[in-house]
């Protein structure tokens, strides 16, 4: 369940998602995460605050991705329009965040389809895991491409253009055209780098902060 933090050329800082609130009971059983931090500690770790963040990209709803959201009042919140929609029409599935996610001190923008926020910066529509459901695609400058499928695509295992939905995912047609679609930018982009959405073996291989992709 990670959250993204990116330092774009102009100095601005842009986030995505922001996490499991800390309001979150955890089924019994669940596996409890080896990182315990929340991102405002991670953000105050790098000496930053939910006031320097300019952007929140809100790539959906769930619970795990949206739980500190109304800490950042001061940032441009930027989701697909159908997603937002379908939250704020009542959709039960994004119920136990709704309270972070829809304050009322929140701006948001909404954007239909893929969008370029800035140059190196592309949002991906990829709905299938829920409608609207949007990926990243980065360009850092010595790293390269760089694409974050979200919950789009879960594990590496499941970077195939048959590959079956999963349980939380909820519309499989979707679910498959999302992933070749993320396939073709892959391969389009030559990426350097595809970060799964929680692929626990391949976090272990990534740099996590303070150490950071350029």
């Amino acid at each position: 369940m990670g959250c993204y933090l990116i330092e774009m050329s102009d100095g601005t800082y842009v986030l995505i998602d922001s996490g499991l609130p800390a309001d979150f009971t955890r089924p019994s059983g669940a596996p409890v995460p080896q990182q315990e931090k929340n991102v405002l500690a991670h953000l105050a770790d790098l000496g930053l605050s939910p006031n320097d963040i300019n952007v929140l990209i809100c790539t959906h709803f769930d619970v795990d991705h949206a739980g500190y959201h109304d800490a950042f009042t001061r940032a441009e919140l930027i989701v697909q329009r159908s997603h937002y929609e379908l939250a704020r029409g009542g959709y039960p599935r994004f119920a136990p965040a709704r309270a972070h996610w829809d304050h009322p001190d929140l701006r948001y923008r909404l954007v239909d389809g893929d969008t370029e926020l800035a140059p190196g910066l592309t949002l991906l529509e990829t709905s299938g895991h829920t409608t609207g459901h949007q990926s990243v695609l980065l360009r850092l400058p010595h790293t390269g491409p760089v694409l974050l499928t979200i919950d789009a695509v879960l594990m590496q295992s499941a970077f195939t253009p048959d590959r079956p939905a999963w349980p939380m995912d909820e519309n499989e047609e979707q679910v498959r055209a999302s992933t070749r679609k993320l396939l073709h930018v892959a391969e389009q982009e030559h990426a350097s780098l595809v970060i799964f959405g929680h692929d626990g073996a391949q976090w272990k291989t990534l740099k996590t902060a303070p150490a950071y992709y350029d």
